[in-house]
């Protein structure tokens, strides 16, 4: 399985909007990528480590899967991911730095 992460760190003028947004208008043009099997969003949760530990600073983290290499490879040079770049200029004020990352994923448990 390959994943695909799209990580949002910083801060949105109004988080629940910028989460609203993703999870339906973007998520709709994400769904239409050929060969993806699942997004994923995860979303910061309250937290606190005994031990001394950084927060990161993500505000959202999006995560697709696909079943191969050539899977994402297709769904990266398609129309639909156009569009969902074009999108990212419609999303709620996002003040951050957005970084992409595609993995090869195994569940060790």
């Amino acid at each position: 399985m390959i994943s695909y992460f799209v990580r949002y760190r910083g801060s949105a003028a109004d988080p629940a909007a910028f989460v609203d947004y993703y999870a339906t208008r973007h998520a709709a043009i994400l769904k239409e990528f050929p060969g993806i099997r699942t997004l994923a969003m995860h979303e910061p949760a309250v937290w606190k480590d005994p031990f001394p530990v950084r927060h990161d600073g993500t505000a959202l983290l999006a995560q697709m899967t696909f079943d191969t290499p050539a899977d994402l490879q297709r769904a990266l040079h398609s129309e639909a991911r156009r569009r969902a770049r074009d999108d990212f200029e419609l999303f709620p004020s996002f003040s951050g730095e957005v970084t992409h990352q595609a993995m090869r994923s195994r569940v060790l448990f």
